[in-house]
C-alpha cells in the first residue's frame, strides 16, 4: 500500500485530509506536525491526527531551526514584502517541505501532502520547494483537488466524527508561527469591511493600551538582536518576550490586499509585533553604520529577498549568493537601537553603535575602501 506523508496544523483542511487520502488514494497516511512557534498543545495535535486515522503522527519541535536558519536571514536582508509584510508564513513554508522530504524518505513514502488551496501562494512554495530537494517526490494537495466548500468540509469533517476548531459561525483559516500570525477567509474575504476585534490574539487595540508609552533598546551584534532592554538571550525567547512587549502596545497589525502569484488579489491580516519592531530596529541601525551607496544597493537586495521567500526560492543559488552579500554587510551592524511604542505606533527615538559614520573622517576612509 502507498504512503502519503501529510503536512499535519489539525485544523480543519488537514483533519478532513487524512479520511480523503485514504479513501481516495487507497494509502496509508503519515501524519507530521511541526512546532513553529504557533502556541498549541502538539501532543494533542498528535493524538487527534492518529485518532482520525493516521498510521503514525510525528512531531517535530523545529523552533530554533526556524529562527536560526530562516527567519535571521531574513532579518538581516530586512526582507520586507510590499512595505509592510514580514513574511511570516512564507518564511515557515520552506522548512515545513524540507521536514516532510526527509520524514518521506525515512518513511519510504512516495508522495508527500499538504493543506494548501490553489488559492494563495503556499502550495507553490510547497511544491517548488519539495521539487527542488527531491524531484522524484508526488505533491498532492487534497484541498486544491476535493472541490469542497468551507461549509461542506466542515460537514464532511462532521459526518466522519472528526474534531476540528473551525464552525459555520468562526470561519476564519489562520497560519501562526514565532514571527506573526496571519488570518484570513470569513468576514475578511470583503476588503471594504473593518476586521473586527475577534480576529486579532497578539496585539490589543490601541482603544485599549496603556496611556504611557513603552521604551524598548534593542541591542545587535552583526545583524543578530542579541538583547532587550541589557537582558541577553536566545533567539525565540527574544522573539517571544519582544512579541509581548508590542502586542501589549497595539504595535503589529497590517491589514493588506496582495496580489498573489497566481494573479488572485486577496485581503489578509497580520500580527507580527515582534518582527515588525525588529525590522524596524535592524534597518535604522544598518543605514547608520553603511555608506550611501552600500544602503541603496541593500535596498535593493531587500526587494529581491524578499520577492525571493514570497515565491518560495528559498533553495536556489540565488538565496545563497544573496546571504553572502548580506553577510558581508551585518560584519557592521553591532549596535542599540532605541524605539518608542505607544498605541499602535512604533517609533525610532535612539540609535548608537561603535561603527557609525557620523564621523566625518571614518566615513571618509569607508567610502574610499568600499
Amino acid at each position: 500500500m502507498e504512503r502519503i506523508v501529510l503536512a499535519y496544523s489539525g485544523g480543519l483542511d488537514t483533519s478532513v485530509a487524512i479520511p480523503w487520502l485514504e479513501e481516495r488514494y487507497n494509502a496509508e497516511i503519515i501524519a507530521v506536525t511541526m512546532d513553529l512557534g504557533q502556541g498549541k498543545e502538539l501532543e494533542a495535535v498528535r493524538d487527534r491526527a492518529l485518532a482520525t486515522g493516521a498510521l503514525r503522527a510525528h512531531v517535530l519541535d523545529l523552533r530554533e531551526e526556524l529562527a536560526r536558519d530562516y527567519i535571521l536571514p531574513s532579518l538581516k536582508a530586512d526582507a520586507v514584502s510590499k512595505d509592510r509584510h514580514t513574511l511570516a508564513t512564507a518564511l515557515g513554508r520552506p522548512l515545513i517541505a524540507q521536514k516532510l522530504v526527509e520524514i518521506a524518505e525515512i518513511e519510504q513514502a512516495l508522495a508527500v501532502a499538504h493543506g494548501c488551496t490553489g488559492k494563495d501562494h503556499d502550495h507553490v512554495r510547497f511544491e517548488v520547494t519539495v521539487h527542488a530537494l527531491n524531484p522524484k517526490l508526488r505533491v498532492i494537495a487534497p484541498a486544491r483537488e476535493w472541490g469542497m466548500t468551507r461549509a461542506e468540509a466542515i460537514e464532511y469533517a462532521r459526518a466522519r466524527r472528526i474534531p476540528v476548531p473551525a464552525t459555520l459561525d468562526s470561519p476564519y483559516r489562520t497560519d501562526a508561527n514565532l514571527w506573526g500570525r496571519s488570518i484570513e477567509c470569513g468576514v475578511l474575504d470583503d476588503p471594504w469591511s473593518e476586521p473586527p476585534e475577534d480576529v486579532y490574539t497578539l496585539t490589543k487595540s490601541p482603544a485599549q493600551c496603556p496611556d504611557e508609552p513603552a521604551y524598548v533598546e534593542i541591542a545587535f551584534e552583526h545583524g543578530t538582536p542579541t538583547a532587550i532592554n541589557g537582558v541577553s538571550m536566545p533567539l525565540v525567547e527574544l522573539f517571544a518576550s519582544l512579541g509581548t512587549i508590542a502586542g501589549a502596545h497595539g504595535v503589529g497589525r497590517i491589514d493588506l490586499v496582495e496580489n498573489r502569484l497566481a494573479g488572485i488579489r486577496s485581503r489578509e491580516i497580520y500580527e507580527t509585533p515582534a518582527a515588525l519592531v525588529l525590522h524596524a530596529a535592524h534597518k535604522e541601525l544598518q543605514k547608520l553604520v553603511s555608506t550611501r551607496d552600500l544602503d541603496r544597493f541593500s535596498r535593493t537586495v531587500s526587494i529581491q529577498y524578499a520577492d525571493m521567500i514570497d515565491n518560495g526560492l528559498w533553495f536556489t543559488p540565488l538565496r545563497e549568493a544573496l546571504d553572502r552579500f548580506v553577510e558581508s554587510v551585518q560584519q557592521r551592524v553591532t549596535g542599540v537601537v532605541r524605539l518608542k511604542l505607544f498605541k499602535g505606533d512604533c517609533r525610532i527615538v535612539g540609535r548608537k553603535s561603535p561603527f557609525a559614520l557620523d564621523d566625518h573622517a571614518r566615513s571618509a576612509r569607508i567610502a574610499v575602501c568600499s
